[in-house]
């Protein structure tokens, strides 16, 4: 099932590997293009995951304070991370998932490279079994190629690369008629990509042929290790963190010189060019975001100043429309008690509107108005 699944995958891959050495001649120039084509179809999710990972960088200071400042309440500390996150639109786990799909692309074309005739050419594996005996039939060794027991016939490591050499230089009749059949031809800048560097230094001399060989797993390394320093500088990291991605950094390079030494120089091809267009990659999408980021935080800065200062105002508004209530309120309250007092006014000289003559006691009419005190005397 699992076989089955890894060759349905090996399709597409297949398939460009092919275009591109039709339209080259070169097996080299057609892994480059590959590498090529892979990191442009990956781009627009590296691009995401690229920013992602700027935005948590420049989020360490406030990640640690929240650290800092719940060490010992685990569930504050969570809730209040996802607040962060949620507030600067960063997923923490949006930058894992593109990381990993170097690794089946580079299983894929192992299988490519190391099955040309069923992986690469996608010949059945009966016709491929028939290429062998036919082989042996036209004189060809078939012992690095294949073995045959009980009438199966079962290649070895690198069987089908062995047979496509001996086919295409000894046997090239066998496989006449045959449409699918591609005469490959290893060789790229006088090294041959289908050998594995170790197995030069049983003959080694100081030729190009092997000192190329054994520069491709070396610049293969080299260039990982590069890739990573950058990655470090511009996405350093704190604490436990820090110390494990120094220790990836060193690790995965020698991982990769290893496993190119003992795999087809097209594999160390292949993850030189990855390296190398990563790097490119990196250093463009670094300046990018650096720029693009900084614009978004001056952008965010001026927004909240533009909002600090529309509240200002918005107080001091507020506080003006108060003092004029106030204000309003206060003269409202001297227009009342003048009109009490008016009115008090004019109820008090209402008791006073005849002449004292005409008063007796508290009562303003009692003697008339034409009263006069003194009308009679001599």
């Amino acid at each position: 099932m699992f076989s089955s699944i890894g060759y349905i995958i090996c399709i597409p891959f297949a398939w460009l590997v092919r275009l591109f050495y039709t339209l080259t001649g070169s097996y080299g120039l057609a892994i480059i293009l590959f590498t090529l084509v892979v990191k442009l179809i990956m781009l627009p999710f590296q691009v995401k995951s690229k920013k992602s990972m700027m935005r948590m960088n420049r989020m360490n200071g406030k990640i640690q304070e929240i650290q800092k400042k719940y060490a010992n309440n685990q569930a504050k500390m969570g809730e209040e991370m996802q607040k962060l996150y949620a507030e600067e639109g960063v997923s923490p786990m949006s930058g894992c998932l593109w990381s990993f799909l170097p690794l089946p692309i580079l299983l894929a074309l192992y299988s490519i490279m190391r099955q040309p005739i069923t992986h690469l050419m996608m010949i059945s594996k009966d016709t491929a079994a028939g290429l062998v005996e036919k082989a042996a039939a036209a004189g060809v060794d078939i012992t690095n190629i294949a073995t045959v027991k009980d009438g199966v016939t079962q290649f070895t490591a690198y069987g089908q690369i062995n047979l496509v050499k001996a086919i295409t230089s000894q046997a090239p009749e066998v496989v006449d008629g045959l449409d699918k059949w591609i005469h490959l031809d290893f060789s790229f800048i006088g090294l041959d990509l289908a050998a594995t560097p170790t197995s030069v230094f049983g003959s080694f001399s100081f030729s190009w042929a092997v000192i190329g060989l054994i520069l491709i797993p070396i610049l293969a390394g080299g260039f990982q290790l590069l890739m990573s320093i950058y990655t470090m500088r511009t996405q350093p990291q704190q604490g436990a963190n820090g110390a494990s991605m120094k220790g990836m950094m060193y690790m995965m390079p020698l991982m990769s010189v290893y496993i190119a030494f003992i795999m087809p120089a097209a594999l160390g091809i292949y993850w030189i060019a990855q390296s190398v267009f990563s790097l490119i990659q990196e250093v463009i999408m670094t300046k990018f975001f650096n720029k693009k980021l900084e614009e978004e935080e001056n952008a965010r800065y001026e927004a909240r100043q533009a909002d600090r200062q529309r509240r200002q105002e918005e107080a001091k508004r507020l506080q003006e429309e108060q003092k004029k209530q106030a204000a309003q309120k206060q003269t409202l309250k001297q227009k009342q008690k003048a009109a009490q007092a008016a009115k008090a006014a004019k109820a008090a000289k209402a008791g006073r509107s005849t002449t004292e003559a005409g008063r007796v006691g508290d009562r303003p009419y009692a003697r008339g108005r034409s009263y006069k005190a003194d009308r009679y005397d001599d």
